[in-house]
């Protein structure tokens, strides 16, 4: 028999851990991590510059100077997995006054998302920067490692429910203790990540950078997923130790 104090802590904490696991989920599959916002393009020669570099963008080779210096002109933003630029949806590049935008967006393969960084993007003789490919591949591998286990604990809820006992709840809590532990690294990965890219980088001229709701939700699903692990350990010891004392009285 469970305690209603207990009942209601582990109904709770599932709820904030379906909670937590979706904003995640969300997160990772968006493209709005990071947002640029550029100015309007004037004149034909800048036109037909951005019409090189969406063509790179979307049918050229993977470069990172060149996906950068396009997202940052092109009102792009950054996820983990996309990246993507706003541009209008005619063909006539800026010829329109109120033309309608459309966002275009390309993934990062899996390949792309172990190519080493550069001190000078785009230069590969100028040496790999380490700090900055460790960061790129911390933030790919850690929100599958925060999914993976909370998958991992929800199956190991799942068999305890069926065999009516409390006992891996605590070794669940610990898991959504971890997986908010890397939820969290991966925001700072990426955050720090973005920093060293625009400090060797050339930012043009009127061009803001801002954090998008993307990232706002992971950062969201990270203390969700504590929460989720302080309620489940607390029912884990209380029932635990409101057994041993129910036990040691019937002994006495």
């Amino acid at each position: 028999m469970v305690d209603n104090r207990y009942a209601t802590a582990l109904v709770i904490g599932c709820v904030l851990s379906i909670l937590a696991t979706v904003y995640l989920s969300v997160a990772v599959g968006t493209q709005h991590w990071y947002q640029y916002t550029s100015p309007t393009v004037r004149g034909e020669a800048n036109v037909s510059e951005l019409r090189t570099l969406h063509d790179e963008f979307m049918d050229g080779e993977f470069d990172e100077k060149t996906y950068s210096d396009t997202v940052f002109r092109l009102n792009g933003t950054m996820g983990l997995w996309w990246r993507c630029v706003l541009v209008p949806a005619h063909t006539h590049w800026y010829k329109e006054p109120d033309a309608k935008m459309e966002m275009e967006c390309v993934s990062f393969t899996l390949p792309q998302q172990f190519i080493p960084k550069y001190k000078e993007p785009g230069n590969h003789n100028s040496g790999e920067d380490m700090l900055r490919t460790y960061l790129w591949r911390c933030q790919f591998i850690l929100p599958l490692v925060s999914l993976g286990m909370v998958v991992l604990a929800g199956l190991i809820g799942f068999c305890a429910c069926l065999c009516q006992s409390l006992a891996p709840t605590l070794g669940i809590g610990v898991l959504h203790l971890l997986a908010g532990l890397c939820t969290l690294a991966t925001v700072c990965c990426y955050l720090a990540g973005m920093d060293l890219l625009h400090r060797v980088s050339v930012l043009p001229d009127k061009v803001d950078g801002s954090l998008g709701w993307s990232l706002y939700l992971a950062l969201i699903s990270s203390p969700l997923h504590m929460m989720a692990a302080a309620l489940l350990v607390w029912a884990a010891r209380s029932h635990s130790q409101n057994y041993y004392r129910m036990t040691a009285y019937r002994v006495a």
